[in-house]
């Protein structure tokens, strides 16, 4: 902010200076007043656009994060099966259990069974509460 009010002050007072100039040009030549009105416009317009794309340029940040993969030892500890591991992959990514169990060719009821196992087996009674014992746990990571 404080950029944008310093340039915009530079502006004003170098706009001031050329005006003083011009007035000063005026007295010693006929150069009409219009001409100076049309120069410093031009000269303003290109110095906006200019600082406009210096100040205000956009820069995008990407974060790349790393994909969420299972921890075979820590699977073992916890008495977590392979498939189950692979269906609390899926409900941390967001699917619901008719997603997959497509993804997986299996029944929907297979899916909830095998959630309820991760829910017993990690005491926990939600889905979210499922992936955050998951993640303190280090099963998945």
């Amino acid at each position: 902010m404080k950029q944008v009010i310093i340039g915009f002050g530079l502006l004003i007072t170098a706009l001031l200076i050329l005006f003083r100039v011009a007035n000063f040009y005026h007295l010693k030549s006929g150069i009409s007043d219009d001409f100076w009105i049309a120069a410093f416009s031009l000269l303003f317009l290109v110095i906006g656009i200019v600082l406009s794309r210096k100040l205000f340029a956009k820069t995008i940040v990407v974060n790349q994060q790393q994909p969420v993969a299972i921890n075979h030892d820590q699977l073992l500890q916890s008495g977590i099966s392979k498939r189950e591991a692979e269906i609390l992959l899926l409900i941390h990514e967001g699917l619901s259990n008719q997603q997959i169990a497509d993804k997986l060719f299996v029944s929907e009821n297979t899916i909830k069974k095998h959630i309820s196992n991760i829910f017993q087996k990690l005491q926990v009674e939600r889905r979210t509460e499922a992936i955050k014992k998951a993640l303190q746990l280090s099963i998945i990571r």
